[in-house]
């Protein structure tokens, strides 16, 4: 088996020789804080119309899907309408399975190599795997101490690095940071290329928090993408959508796979959006656990980062490892993210919250 291993090894491109598969931990504990699920189960009435959806397509899978997910596509839009009143044409929209796979197309479309992608760290890792996966070279931009970034130091590492695409992920993942318009509007300005702003945990911000997609007129190198697996509920249905101008889903269309969204895909997608409003009512509560355990964690002495998501990274932890097996041996699973000092904790239910707020306690104790 080693030699096996060594021969395979050898034949792999040579960045992925010494790399590791992306992926948390999927472990049985009474608490799993990790991976920013939402902790809600899909209400009776969802489920009943996702599970009739399906069982309206089964006999039919003999054929393949509609390969431009017509119906999907016009049911992300009068979701669109509904919560940021933008009326977006079907053209200018596009779906995958999930948002990973959203922007993979994106890589495999406007980047590859001779390319450069630029995002700015620590963010949502995916961007430089999949920058890395499609042979673009990934150039690590800045943010402050605060995990914070500003239109001009924004603007200014673009001018340095001229990259082909740059990537502004808000809220911010892992530390939950929104960016202003003003940033996106001067990245904008400054590159040449496409801009990407993953907007994966959009519904979670705090009001007044803008999006991106009202920047979309006129903008044909913006991208704006959003996933149904956090607020949604919907993680292991895997879709993710963009938004962006037409010309650039016909540059999507080139490089995805045949009838890449199933038929059950697409009608369990369509029925959840019909479902939107019983599918976010939970958003308010998670966003209120988000904000008790920013509380907690500053009442025990340590340091959370002010989150727009629906989970919170906090500092001010002597041994960052040591704690997140000391929080497991409790029964909580959170996520090391790999920045010192630093842990990352999905919001829960309530009862959740207070099972990992009385952990940290014990912990810190």
């Amino acid at each position: 088996m080693s030699d096996s291993r060594e021969v395979v090894r050898g034949l792999l491109r040579p960045q992925f020789r010494e790399a590791t598969p992306y992926g948390a931990p999927q472990l049985d504990v009474a608490v799993a804080l990790n991976t920013n699920e939402n902790p809600f189960e899909l209400p009776l009435e969802v489920a009943e119309a996702v599970a009739g959806a399906l069982r309206e397509q089964v006999p039919h899978l003999n054929r393949y899907p509609d390969r431009e997910f017509t119906g999907l596509r016009k049911a992300l839009a009068a979701y669109l309408q509904a919560q940021t009143g933008l009326s977006l044409p079907i053209e200018s929209l596009w779906a995958a399975n999930g948002s990973n796979e959203v922007l993979q197309h994106i890589m495999m479309a406007f980047g590859g190599p001779g390319r450069s992608a630029l995002g700015f760290v620590p963010s949502y890792s995916m961007h430089e795997l999949i920058s890395v996966a499609t042979g673009t070279q990934w150039i690590a931009g800045r943010r402050d101490e605060h995990f914070d970034l500003t239109a001009a130091d924004a603007r200014a590492q673009v001018q340095e690095h001229d990259p082909d695409i740059v990537f502004l992920c808000t809220p911010n993942n892992p530390s939950g940071t929104a960016l202003g318009v003003d940033v996106i509007e001067a990245v904008l300005a400054a590159s040449r290329g496409i801009v990407v702003v993953d907007e994966a945990y959009v519904e979670f911000v705090r009001p007044g928090t803008p999006s991106a997609l009202a920047l979309l007129g006129g903008q044909p190198r913006l991208i704006v993408s959003r996933t149904m697996s956090k607020a949604f509920a919907f993680a292991g249905a895997r879709l993710g959508y963009l938004a962006a101008d037409p010309a650039v889903i016909d540059g999507l269309r080139i490089v995805r796979l045949p009838y890449h969204l199933s038929s059950l895909t697409q009608a369990a997608a369509r029925a959840a959006l019909e479902h939107s409003d019983a599918l976010l009512a939970n958003v308010e509560e998670l966003k209120s656990q988000r904000d008790r355990i920013v509380e907690g964690i500053a009442s025990l002495g340590l340091t959370p980062v002010p989150s727009d998501a629906n989970f919170v990274l906090f500092g001010g932890l002597s041994d960052a490892p040591a704690t997140w097996q000391a929080l497991l041996e409790h029964g909580v699973l959170v996520r090391d993210v790999g920045i010192p000092g630093h842990l990352r904790v999905t919001a829960g239910t309530e009862a959740e919250t207070t099972a990992f707020l009385n952990a940290l306690a014990a912990v810190q104790r």
